[in-house]
């Protein structure tokens, strides 16, 4: 439960329970988290470096940059540093609504992503590992180009996650 209690003693929690009931309790809409060390979400991770909106592909999942969070200090390593990485992640989203942007990037850690139920969050990492993937490569081509436009960006967004939704078959 969102206290640590183990509720069922068929599985071990994640080791990251404490980073996972952080979330939940700051986000209350998400249903799911889920944190991967996925290759390229985790150098943009690693290289403390935000995921910038390069294309459409982004936009449909993510409304703006993938945020990295700041380093953890000693202290809050020291600390308790599973709890601390759950605070330092709702620290970055003071002023990002969750749903819009649904997935972080720790400092020299990795993604963490959520979404409204497990499938939502399943697809936001894979979306994100791929948003990572093609970013990783523009950037290779064209390491000074901007990101894409807001109206363009909030297009994309919007026609997925808007209240007039018009994307999907």
């Amino acid at each position: 439960d969102l206290d640590g209690v183990v509720l069922d003693n068929r599985f071990k929690p994640s080791s990251d329970l404490a980073t996972h009931a952080v979330l939940y309790r700051a986000f209350g809409d998400i249903g799911a988290v889920i944190h991967t060390h996925s290759t390229f979400a985790t150098i943009f991770a690693q290289s403390c470096r935000a995921l910038p909106p390069l294309g459409t592909t982004h936009a449909d999942y993510f409304r703006g940059p993938v945020p990295v969070t700041r380093q953890l200090t000693e202290d809050e390593i020291a600390r308790d540093y599973v709890s601390a990485t759950g605070e330092v992640i709702v620290e970055t989203f003071r002023d990002i609504d969750p749903l819009e942007v649904p997935a972080v990037l720790v400092a020299g850690h990795g993604p963490f992503v959520w979404g409204r139920d497990p499938e939502d969050a399943v697809t936001n990492a894979l979306m994100l590992e791929e948003a990572a993937r093609m970013a990783w490569h523009t950037l290779m081509l064209e390491p000074d180009i901007p990101p894409i436009s807001r109206p363009l960006l909030d297009r994309h967004f919007l026609r997925k996650h808007g209240v007039n939704a018009t994307y999907g078959q």
